[in-house]
């Protein structure tokens, strides 16, 4: 600016003269700020990547991931699997990621479940970390887990899951609807548990190796 206009100017006046006439950059806009909220509660990583369990419904891990429909629109879904069977025990689809939605989605898992007790693995996303989930947690009698910050690797099996999903349904299509979205979550899901035959559960679906185990 100085090179140009041959006097002294200070940046952050021109960036406040443009802000003032709503002018903006084409090359590059300055990020948001956003202010980093305090997790309400945070427990230990009491799971600790140990994702083998011995019975139905003795670990349970759970996360959102988001998807995309028609013109860039966005849904996100959440789930909650089994680690015993890699089975989805519950799963809600939203147009928004708020607390209702994980909400939801435990309670789906406490219906299907009533006498479960589980260690439920989370990462620490703003749902899990809330004061409404650690109450209905306590009400189920649900000893909660997180990951550690920036771990990923620790809720690995919900992650791999994703990867899956998305893998095998998700990208082989395009959804121009939420409720064709919907439709194909809804089939997968079914397919995943009820008919996907699985090495790891020596050639059998998740329903079926659950069965067994009944």
């Amino acid at each position: 600016m100085r090179r140009v206009f041959e006097m002294p100017l200070n940046e952050k006046r021109i960036y406040r003269l443009m802000g003032l006439a709503g002018m903006q950059s084409v090359i590059r806009r300055k990020k948001k700020r956003y202010v980093k909220s305090n997790p309400q509660h945070v427990a230990e990583n009491v799971l600790n990547r140990e994702f083998k369990a011995d019975h139905p419904n003795e670990k349970w891990v759970t996360d959102v991931t988001e998807l995309k429909y028609g013109s860039s629109q966005k849904a996100y879904l959440s789930a909650i699997r089994d680690l015993y069977d890699g089975s989805i025990v519950s799963y809600v689809l939203s147009r928004a990621n708020n607390n209702r939605l994980v909400f939801e989605t435990l309670n789906q898992a406490i219906e299907s479940s009533p006498e479960a007790k589980p260690l439920l693995h989370s990462d620490r996303g703003f749902q899990y970390t809330s004061h409404g989930f650690k109450r209905l947690l306590q009400e189920a009698k649900i000893k909660p887990s997180m990951s550690r910050v920036g771990r990923c690797i620790d809720n690995g099996p919900m992650e791999s899951f994703w990867g899956t999903l998305k893998c095998e349904k998700y990208r082989l299509h395009k959804f121009q609807t939420f409720n064709e979205l919907k439709q194909a979550i809804d089939d997968y899901i079914y397919f995943y548990n009820c008919e996907r035959l699985q090495k790891r559960l020596n050639g059998l679906t998740p329903k079926e190796y659950r069965n067994k185990a009944a």
